[in-house]
């Protein structure tokens, strides 16, 4: 396979764009996750000799529903939709090795992609969770998709956010590894100064305009817990280069559950034609481009992004809802 240079998403937004943005960019989503005592809800359990720290909370009917976060990540890029999904279903939300709270592995097999999706299957055995619903975010998307593959009977429905697989597996490695050692140096060093870069408008858009489209409208609290707190994790060198190693593409058909496939229309670092090739080649699946957001929807704009979310997974059956034709976005 050729590999080549990709050109990336859009461009990142100027600092002044923000006064365009969409009303309820940046608002928090109902219930507050401010309300919740999550120092109550994080929990361990040992898998393969490492110590997973996890989010467990919720109960209904409906099928559990496991969030997986993206490179530099942990569970908190999910603070903003936990609560509205913890209201009828149980759900997980972990840290990945490497990331948050849970460290690397320490043998000496390799991290892969391959291997992350066993780590997530494996934390829904421990769990005793049956089929789920799995959502994953940027390379949690990859892994998430990933899992369907090699487990198809664990998930019932899929949820990929602006998820890293396609525009991946074919760009040259050199250089992006290198961009990435040198982001998570910066992270490494920058740590005792997040809550700094966070609280002021102007370094929180500096430090985050790739990821979000208009930082400054996010909250100092959420930003930092979503944003920057996961950063100079030891995992990320790691998970970067399995995520530009592994090709999946041609295996993505072998994804036969409803899967819901939403972007930001304005994603910097992957770019929407990538949802469109996940929607071409996964047969039951629709997309959703969600207006004025970058890489991180579900924290961009939480509660468009929950309601889009919460239907779908509630959905008892495909054939009396109403879609978008093939190839034809919705957009949100």
């Amino acid at each position: 396979m050729e590999r080549r240079l990709i050109r990336p998403g859009a461009a990142p937004s100027a600092p002044w764009h923000y006064r365009d943005a969409l009303d309820d960019y940046g608002q928090s989503a109902t219930p507050n996750w401010r309300d919740t005592d999550w120092s109550r809800e994080l929990k361990q359990i040992e898998i393969d000799g490492i110590p997973f720290n996890y989010v467990d909370i919720g109960s209904g009917d409906g099928d559990p529903v496991v969030l997986v976060h993206g490179l530099g990540g942990q569970w908190q890029n999910w603070l903003e939709n936990i609560p509205r999904l913890a209201e009828s279903r149980r759900v997980v939300a972990m840290d990945l090795p490497g990331f948050g709270l849970t460290p690397e592995s320490e043998d000496d097999e390799e991290i892969t992609i391959t291997r992350y999706g066993h780590w997530v299957n494996e934390l829904a055995d421990r769990l005793g969770l049956e089929k789920v619903d799995l959502v994953g975010n940027s390379m949690g998307g990859y892994i998430a998709a990933e899992v369907a593959i090699q487990f198809p009977e664990r998930v019932s429905r899929l949820v990929l956010v602006s998820a890293a697989g396609i525009s991946s597996a074919e760009t040259i490695q050199a250089p992006i590894l290198t961009f990435g050692r040198i982001a998570a140096a910066l992270a490494a060093n920058s740590v005792t100064r997040y809550r700094y870069l966070a609280a002021r408008p102007i370094t929180r858009h500096i430090s985050l305009a790739l990821v979000a489209r208009h930082p400054r409208l996010l909250k100092a609290d959420l930003a930092y817990e979503v944003f920057f707190k996961g950063g100079g994790k030891p995992g990320f060198d790691d998970a970067l280069r399995a995520s530009l190693d592994y090709d999946f593409r041609d295996r993505l058909p072998d994804v036969k559950v409803p899967t819901l496939i939403v972007w930001g229309e304005r994603d910097s670092i992957i770019p929407t034609r990538d949802a469109d090739e996940f929607e071409r080649v996964i047969e039951d699946s629709r997309k959703i481009v969600m207006e004025d957001c970058g890489h991180i929807p579900m924290a961009e704009r939480p509660q468009t992004f929950n309601d889009l979310l919460v239907e779908f997974l509630d959905e008892e059956g495909r054939a009396d809802t109403k879609e978008p034709a093939a190839g034809e976005s919705q957009v949100a």
